[in-house]
């Protein structure tokens, strides 16, 4: 049995903003099987494949009992007024899913250390996983069990001492804990600042998004090869790759703290102006942004994003 204690100190030794952990009991899927009825996944196919694991942590990993939730700030005070409004603050540095993968390794690397003993790398992967936004982990929901923050109207997490400007990451191991966290009360109150904020109303009734209408759908997840449907276009203004204005003004993020990890902040190619994606070849878009968030849509993406919103 793992103490609790030695889940926080580890976390805070490793420069992780918030960590807590729930027992691993299944999740009720009621909620998404209505949000993926009503389309709201756009083409995002991946969301309504692998249910069952997504809903289940024992299918990821047999005899799972908790799931460890972390929060990672990627939040920037030094202002780089050139990218607001065009690049999603987390897409300004390398891609978050190493960055995070290492700290959770190290972070189960403390926590397991005496059932890892002597093990392959193999039968370490019957103890623990680790999951970084690139495997079906209903990872708001589990944050939200750890008690990391709430469910925001913009349905993003926002946590009380953090605000929302985070990354989410878990591990999912077969480990029990002495203790474990409790879910926390919802702050937004009366608020509504996201919703009337949203320039295509892709937030269609608090808590729940219309990810088909969202600018960071269009920008992103739409293959580049698609023009972008005239309901996101209407509201892109200068967007080319993600949207920030839903946490923009968010009260909550009022308490945002910076970042403790320099691989957040822009890329050079990205810290004196937004490049002109048009005249950019492949291999100096590869040179720029090898690594990156950019490298979702690709060239052919970003310069399709640049051109909408010339």
């Amino acid at each position: 049995m793992i103490r609790h204690q030695l889940l926080t100190e580890s976390a805070q030794a490793l420069g992780i903003d918030k960590v807590g952990v729930a027992p691993s009991n299944a999740l009720d899927g009621d909620r998404l099987r209505e949000w993926l009825a009503r389309g709201y996944q756009g083409q995002m196919s991946y969301l309504e494949r692998n249910i069952a694991k997504r809903l289940d942590p024992s299918e990821l990993l047999p005899g799972a009992k908790s799931v460890i939730s972390i929060f990672v700030s990627y939040h920037q005070q030094q202002h780089f007024p050139h990218l607001d409004g065009v690049i999603s603050k987390y897409a300004r540095g390398e891609d978050y899913h190493g960055v995070l993968k290492d700290q959770l390794h190290e972070l189960a690397k403390q926590l397991f250390e005496y059932q890892l003993d002597g093990k392959s790398r193999r039968e370490r992967a019957t103890v623990y996983r680790v999951f970084v936004d690139s495997a079906p982990v209903m990872e708001k929901e589990w944050a939200l069990r750890g008690g990391l923050g709430w469910q925001g109207k913009h349905s993003n997490l926002i946590t009380k001492d953090k605000g929302s400007w985070g990354f989410l990451g878990e591990i999912v191991t077969t480990e029990e804990f002495d203790s474990y966290d409790l879910p926390i009360p919802d702050y937004c109150g009366s608020c509504t600042a996201c919703i009337d904020a949203c320039p295509t109303q892709a937030i269609v009734k608090p808590y729940v998004v219309d990810g088909s209408r969202c600018i960071s759908y269009g920008t992103i997840e739409l293959n580049p090869s698609m023009d972008i449907p005239e309901k996101i276009k209407s509201g892109m203004a200068h967007w080319l790759f993600g949207c920030d204005i839903c946490q923009d003004v968010c009260p909550w993020n009022r308490f945002a703290r910076e970042t403790q990890i320099s691989h957040f902040y822009p890329v050079s190619a990205l810290q004196k102006k937004v490049p002109d994606f048009q005249e950019m070849t492949e291999s100096e878009f590869d040179s720029g942004f090898k690594k990156t968030p950019l490298q979702r849509p690709g060239l052919v993406g970003m310069r399709r994003n640049q051109q909408t919103t010339s």
